[in-house]
């Protein structure tokens, strides 16, 4: 190690951010559609969505690229899922017919998986790709315990 001080990187995910093409139907998506509770601290250009442990953003696609200093061009797959862990395996469907009926589209039929799982995933407005998943060796916890 060189003689700086080494920076500690705390394991956390303080917020994702999505560049959206339209700004309006992806808040009507999140807000209306899947129920993801939208913050005042967003604006004319920008949504905020508080989520257990994590904030979801909302931006346009281009305006985000633009701070990034990247080309805003590009579809496909991005590389990368967000995913929604849930309760129990009935809550899989419950959640991708919630995400299909808010205007998503299905990609991939809820299944069981090899990792002993029940998973499936939808594509928001702008193909943004959703993993929801029940993982009987990850319970997930109330917020108060």
């Amino acid at each position: 190690m060189s003689g700086r001080s080494a920076a500690r990187w705390d394991a956390r995910i303080s917020l994702i951010a999505l560049g959206v093409s339209d700004l309006e139907r992806s808040i009507r998506f999140y807000r209306d559609g899947l129920g993801l509770p939208l913050r005042d601290e967003g604006g004319e250009n920008i949504a905020f969505f508080e989520t257990a442990g994590t904030w979801l953003s909302l931006y346009p696609r281009t305006a985000l690229a633009e701070d990034a200093q990247v080309p805003s061009e590009g579809s496909g797959f991005r590389g990368f899922t967000l995913a929604h862990n849930v309760r129990t395996r009935e809550d899989v469907d419950a959640a991708l017919a919630l995400a299909v009926d808010a205007g998503g589209r299905l990609v991939k039929p809820a299944q069981d998986v090899f990792w002993g799982g029940y998973s499936g995933y939808f594509a928001d407005p702008d193909d943004f790709l959703w993993e929801v998943a029940w993982n009987p060796y990850f319970p997930i916890e109330d917020a108060e315990g």
